[in-house]
């Protein structure tokens, strides 16, 4: 029996790496791949967990803030209510931050572990509110009968409705202007109005004939934004929300719930529909697909949002649970939270925690 004969070109692994490369060099490497794959955004979720359960009911719910676990679970915290409608943090300390609530608003200063109303009862029924990037002490308040700014972190309230009508000012979603100080849409019952000085005074840019159920600016222009009505589909907007467009494609005859941006692409955008569940584009809103196949048979679908990390799709379907695809819609598996409604997604940056 022959012995297999030395391959004299046989070179060991590490004489091929350079000379230059030393150990920490190496790595350094290995822990920026592996740093690569840690997310880089929290997800929050609002929700109200309701299936099954009926007034004088002993099944035991809980409904509020959820926080997505590094396990995938979903954590509640915060008060055991069902209906917190939004969350908006302060970007300076992130313990910081301010909850729309049936009640009210509510603000916490330890990070969730407690909470107290920063408005009185005569600011209830809040469905947004926003803190302003530009002067993150000023808090704006979505309400029935109009919208409330607080100068001094929540600890102070006014209405500022100079502009908005005296009857169609019930308003569901407030948002700051990202690059512009100063700047703020709203969407009211009765449109789309624009401030230019802070919310001291609102006009009119785009009328409904029913609410306006959200408004979102681009990650990527923020000229472009979105809004989604109840009676007058899904609108774009290029230049900063001045003027409006309704996108061709998508049916109008129905309420539409809530648009979302795709951060990692600038060309797909989600949409979420009690009667027509999810429609995306991928080539930005010249074409729409409905994307619901493997969602519950009535897909009643109240939120959609999208993970700036890796573009997964989240939807929340009414009383069902929370389904997630990670190929923009076109499968869809149940994530949990079961029996859930969800009133938004809040992705939070982890380096500003």
């Amino acid at each position: 029996m022959t012995r297999p004969r030395a391959r004299r070109n046989a070179v060991p692994i590490f004489s091929m790496i350079p000379r230059t490369f030393t150990l920490a060099t190496l790595l350094f490497a290995a822990a920026t791949l592996v740093g690569a794959a840690v997310p880089r955004h929290d997800l929050y979720l609002a929700a109200t967990i309701s299936r099954n359960y009926v007034i004088g009911s002993k099944l035991v719910t809980l409904s509020g803030l959820y926080h997505r676990a590094p396990d995938g679970t979903y954590q509640h915290f915060g008060p055991n209510f069902p209906h917190l409608f939004q969350i908006a943090f302060d970007p300076r300390d992130r313990n910081v931050f301010y909850v729309a609530s049936l009640n009210g608003c509510l603000v916490t200063r330890d990070g969730g572990k407690t909470f107290r109303f920063a408005t009185s009862w005569d600011m209830t029924e809040a469905k947004d509110v926003s803190v302003d990037p530009h002067q993150p002490d000023h808090v704006y308040l979505a309400l029935p009968d109009g919208i409330a700014v607080s100068t001094d972190r929540g600890m102070t309230w006014v209405r500022r409705e100079q502009g908005l009508p005296a009857r169609g000012k019930y308003t569901q979603v407030v948002k700051p202007d990202r690059a512009t100080a100063g700047r703020l849409l709203a969407g009211c019952e009765s449109g789309i109005y624009l401030s230019e000085d802070g919310a001291g005074s609102w006009r009119r840019v785009f009328p409904t004939r029913y609410t306006v159920t959200d408004i979102r600016q681009s990650p990527h222009d923020a000229r472009v934004w979105l809004a989604s009505t109840q009676s007058d589909g899904i609108q774009l907007s290029r230049d900063g929300g001045r003027s409006w467009t309704r996108f061709e494609g998508l049916p109008t005859a129905d309420a539409w719930y809530n648009v979302a941006f795709d951060p990692t692409h600038p060309q797909r955008y989600a949409v979420s529909s009690w009667t027509y569940g999810v429609h995306t584009t991928e080539d930005g809103g010249v074409t729409w697909t409905a994307r619901n196949a493997g969602l519950p048979d009535e897909h009643v679908v109240f939120r959609v949002g999208i993970d700036p990390d890796n573009g997964r799709l989240y939807a929340g379907v009414y009383r069902e649970a929370l389904f997630v695809s990670d190929d923009f819609g076109r499968t869809w598996r149940n994530d949990g939270l079961e029996g859930s409604t969800i009133y938004n997604f809040i992705f939070m940056p982890r380096e500003q925690r």
